[in-house]
Parts: structure tokens; sequence; C-alpha cells
């Protein structure tokens, strides 16, 4: 699917603020209701840890007593970007089209993860060929093609998931990230940026320069967070935020991947804190400032394994320890069904 990269139709940025005044909460029936089955399971009570939480998590936000995960899907939004020009990424911009043709041809590592845990994958094509404009002179989007892009990705979890699985893909995306950061928390650029693709210490240097060109440019207009994404961020990071959105309105949890996923996540939380009830961290990624930006934003990721890929891998993997915590609480047995004893 191909998004024009300068589309009139879209979410105004007014009625976007206004979904985000909307928002279910949780399901606090459910949640009683795994608490109560978890205190009659055979385990001594707490002992599973941060997996009896997931389970909460995922019937709160699926509102469903008995939580199931059974489509899980990962959603890859990828798109390219003009600031690539100042010379920011280790690789050209040719690697957008090459890495879209291997993603079809199954030769990813997400392609590889999705088939190990069972999960659905869709990649789309945001503009890939058109470049946003380079964020250091111009803005990324304008208003009209940054609100069509939010509502793209709010479109595209149609069709049905119960577990949405975020990721992105395209050269030069670690570097709007950090624009997007260090417009929402100031500090300064090196405070924001890192390695990405394996930029030297050289390359470095030019990603600190353009994040800092960049979040300058437009130092009048910072306040608004909606105005940071449009103006410093990319295509891909408007879609998930989009997607995120829109996943909580349809009441279906989600996993965050990494640095360039939690840059959308970050927007909506500078919106509305509580925006990402519905929303776990997968892992931490590689990338300095992540870690950081989770703490921000409160989310504890479930692991830490040193990636930095992208495209949704570490998402992917947390798809599983989910995948394992509801099977775990929905197969096994109670005390009075394995006659097993009670404590005391």
């Amino acid at each position: 699917m191909a998004l024009p990269p300068h589309s009139p139709s879209g979410l105004p940025f007014d009625d976007i603020r206004d979904l985000l005044t909307r928002l279910p909460e949780a399901d606090a029936a459910a949640i009683a209701a795994v608490r109560a089955r978890d205190a009659e399971l055979t385990k001594p009570a707490g002992s599973l840890g941060r997996l009896e939480e997931i389970v909460e998590w995922v019937a709160a936000w699926s509102a469903n007593p008995k939580p199931r995960v059974d489509r899980p899907l990962v959603a890859i939004f990828a798109t390219a970007h003009g600031v690539t020009r100042q010379g920011v990424s280790a690789f050209p911009d040719s690697v957008n089209r090459q890495m879209l043709e291997n993603f079809a041809a199954g030769g990813a590592a997400i392609n590889q993860l999705c088939v190990a845990n069972d999960i659905g994958l869709k990649v789309f094509d945001l503009a890939i060929d058109v470049p946003t404009p380079d964020i250091t002179v111009d803005d990324a989007m304008d208003e009209p093609g940054c609100a069509a892009t939010i509502a793209f990705g709010m479109e595209a979890i149609a069709g049905g998931t119960d577990l949405l699985c975020l990721g992105e893909m395209g050269i030069g995306n670690t570097t709007v990230a950090a624009a997007v950061y260090h417009a929402l928390y100031g500090g300064r650029p090196e405070d924001w940026i890192g390695p990405g693709t394996g930029v030297d210490a050289e390359g470095l240097r030019r990603k600190a320069e353009a994040v800092g060109r960049a979040v300058q440019r437009n130092k009048d207009h910072l306040s608004d967070p909606l105005e940071v994404l449009r103006r410093v961020g990319g295509r891909e990071i408007a879609a998930l935020a989009g997607a995120i959105l829109a996943a909580r309105l349809q009441r279906i949890p989600v996993l965050l991947d990494g640095y360039v996923v939690t840059a959308a996540a970050a927007v909506l939380h500078a919106l509305e804190p509580s925006s990402l009830d519905h929303c776990l961290a997968a892992h931490r990624s590689a990338e300095p400032a992540h870690g950081r930006v989770l703490e921000r934003i409160a989310k504890r990721p479930l692991f830490d394994f040193g990636m930095r890929l992208g495209e949704a891998s570490g998402a992917a993997l947390a798809c599983g320890i989910v995948k394992n915590a509801v099977a775990v609480h929905s197969g096994m047995a109670t005390f009075e069904q394995a006659s097993v004893s009670r404590k005391g």
C-alpha cells in the first residue's frame, strides 16, 4: 500500500486531539476475573512475576475476562527521509526499496520471527520512493499530509487482530526520531542521538548537527506535539501514532518496538499521557537514549537484548512472551482440579 507524500484527506489535528479525550478505559471486570482465576491456579501467589501482569494487561485492554491471543499482527511502516542528504546514515537510500523487497521475499529477520511465533505480517509502503523534505531546511510534512498519514495508520490495522506489534523501516529514521525527542524534551542534540545503523564518530557528529538545526529552525513551534511530529518527524512516525490511537479505540493491546516506534508513542504521551495505557514496551533498544525515553513515558521494557534492528523485531519476540503468559494462565489447572493442597 502506498500513500501519497501529501494527501489532502485525513483527520485535522483538532479532530485527533478530540479523539484523545474519548479513549476507552481498562476493563475492570476483566482484570478482576483474571485475578480471581490466578488465585486458584496451582502456584504460589505472584510466582510468575510479570507474566501475571501481562495477562491482566491483555484482559484489561481486550475487555476479555478469559484473555486470548489468536491473531497477533506485526505492522511495519516504511518510508524515506530527505535528511539522509546530511550524511546521517551508514547506508544509502536505495536500501529502503531493497528491504521492502526482502520483506516481500521472506528474507528479513522479522519474517523469521513471525514464522517462529505464528504472527501475521503487514508492511506498508508510505511513498518510500519519495523522501520527505530534509528537516534541516523544510518541514517533513504539511498539516494535511501529516493528518492524512495519521489517518492511514489508523486504517492500516483494519481486518482484525488481537495483539498489535508495531515496527518501522527507513534509512535515516533514527535521526528524525532523535529530532522528535529533542523537540519534545529539550537538552542537547547529542542527548538523543545514537549509532542507528552503525555510523562512525563523524557520522554521529553530522547526526547531532542535523538534529540541532532541525529543532532550532522550529524553535517557535515546539509547544504542540503534533507540530513537532509534522515538522521534524516522518511519515512512519505519524502512521505509527495513528495505529496506536486506533488500537486503543478498538481495544487492541499494543507492543511497542524500539527507538523509532517509541517516538510516535512519545508524541501521543505528550498530548495525553493516558493514551499509552494499552501499550507495553517490548524491549529497550541499544540506542543510548531509548531507556531515558521509556522512563519519560513510564514504560518498563520486557527485556533488554542489545537490539537495534527495528522492523518490529523486539515486538515480535515480546509477542511470544505475551502468548506464553496467556497460555499459562488459561491452561493451568486450579488447586481443586489438580487435587493439590493449598498452603496452610
